[in-house]
């Protein structure tokens, strides 16, 4: 059995009287990507938000390479933390977006990492652009390789390509697919839409009323008459194209 690369044991969050999180264990290997689904309110983004160090956990301990982190302050979590609005500094380029995050390194570096990104995000005409020229899509590709450029240890998502249309969400899914899997990266994937969740993730995992109610395999999930899938043809449609793409 791999060993865990994050590992959540226990983990427990109450705002007032409302408990958010109840008794959380999650185990996800190095390169796995994990779909995290529920509906509004059942604790998906307070879970992300516990692991990316921006709110505290009342109880539970959070391990990283086995390395305890939920003690560190964000910054040292060298985690990632993306969700749906792509916030990048409207005073800086493209270019000078994804650079942002290289900063410490040596400056004769720098460009040739950000040429690279932008050109595995299909934007290696579009460096130049100020973020008021770029549309949905483009910011949000930006943002995704201001990410990516830094290697992170983990990638957390919160929904974010849900503001986009079907078609650039669609090409969104693809990319991210393709370069998580090519940098290696393990990344947690929160949706509500179930077909997103398909598409993304190596494993699925259901949350309800800040409960984990499932962790399966993608086919296991399917198989589970608690995952609430109910077209077998769309499923496998997407199973098939995501293997051909392969």
């Amino acid at each position: 059995m791999s060993q865990a690369f994050l590992r959540i044991h226990q983990l427990d969050k109450q705002f007032g009287q409302d408990q958010i999180l109840k008794g959380i264990n999650l185990e996800l290997t190095k390169g796995q990507t994990l779909s995290l689904i529920g509906a509004s309110g059942s604790g998906k983004t307070t879970l992300l938000k516990i692991v990316a160090g921006l709110e505290s956990a009342d109880q539970g301990k959070i391990y990283l390479r086995e390395n305890r982190i939920d003690v560190l302050a964000p910054q040292q979590r060298k985690i990632i933390y993306l969700y749906q609005d792509a916030l990048l500094f409207p005073h800086l380029s493209a270019f000078d977006n994804i650079a942002f995050g290289l900063k410490l390194q040596k400056a004769k570096h720098i460009p040739a990492q950000v040429n690279a990104m932008l050109e595995k995000l299909g934007m290696q005409d579009q460096g130049h652009k100020m973020p008021d020229q770029l549309s949905g899509g483009q910011k949000q590709r930006i943002a995704f390789g201001r990410a990516l450029v830094i290697k992170p240890q983990l990638l957390l998502l919160d929904e974010p390509f849900g503001a986009l249309d079907p078609e650039i969400r669609s090409h969104m899914q693809k990319l991210f697919k393709n370069l998580v899997s090519s940098q290696n990266l393990t990344a947690i994937f929160v949706t509500h839409d179930l077909k997103e969740a398909i598409i993304i993730g190596d494993n699925i995992a259901k949350i309800e009323q800040g409960n984990l109610i499932q962790y399966d395999s993608k086919s296991a999930f399917y198989q589970d008459e608690k995952s609430g899938v109910e077209d077998e043809i769309l499923f496998w449609k997407h199973l098939k194209n995501e293997t051909n793409e392969d």
